[in-house]
């Protein structure tokens, strides 16, 4: 029995672990490397557009949805300009005459002759015919310009009971205006009729 050499036991010990690379095939193999940041990197991704999706879906199903501000802007719009026009037809009744203003007046003329007695001056006559007559009418006229002067204002003055920043349509607020001046100039005329300043009685002398 001979002893081996450390040249011998150097070179056996080379020769095993060269003959253990050819079995793995000369490949060295890294047990801590997998396959999961591959893995990862897509379910971040899909966690990113999740979140846009939620980010759009909050967009549509806000309270500031477009679609229901106009809505509520579409039905205060309705009232407003319904009011207007309102106010601009009272004020033109109130200038060319109503049915009830032409009803009042007859009767009033009717009730004049029949409590007029024949024997009466004149100046009564007429009066209690025509003056009472006359004055019903423009008290009539009267109560329809105030009533398209308030409406008209009331139609104006409404957007600064509601919501802040949102301005009054431009054709809401020339009818409103045409309502109110209509109104006015109706009231006046109706004042200066029943005084007889405008279109008074005339003289049985």
């Amino acid at each position: 029995m001979g002893t081996r050499t450390a040249d011998e036991t150097g070179a056996e010990t080379g020769t095993e672990a060269q003959s253990d690379d050819a079995k793995s095939g000369g490949e060295t193999v890294d047990i801590t490397k997998d396959e999961r940041p591959a893995q990862d990197t897509a379910e971040t991704e899909a966690e990113v557009l999740g979140d846009a999706d939620e980010y759009e879906g909050d967009d549509l199903t806000d309270g500031s949805d477009p679609e229901s501000a106009p809505e509520t802007d579409g039905s205060s719009g309705v009232g407003q300009g319904a009011a207007a026009v309102v106010s601009a037809v009272l004020g033109f009744v109130s200038l060319s005459g109503s049915w009830l203003g032409t009803v009042a007046g007859a009767r009033e003329t009717l009730v004049g002759q029949l409590e007029t007695a024949s024997s009466a001056s004149v100046a009564t006559q007429i009066k209690e015919v025509y003056g009472d007559a006359w004055q019903t009418t423009a008290l009539w006229g009267g109560i329809f310009a105030l009533a398209a002067l308030l409406v008209g204002v009331a139609a104006l003055a409404r957007p600064a009971f509601g919501a802040p920043g949102r301005p009054q349509p431009v054709w809401i607020k020339s009818v409103s205006w045409a309502g109110v001046a209509l109104g006015v100039l109706g009231l006046l005329i109706a004042v200066l009729k029943y005084t007889d300043v405008l279109l008074g009685l005339p003289s049985a002398t």
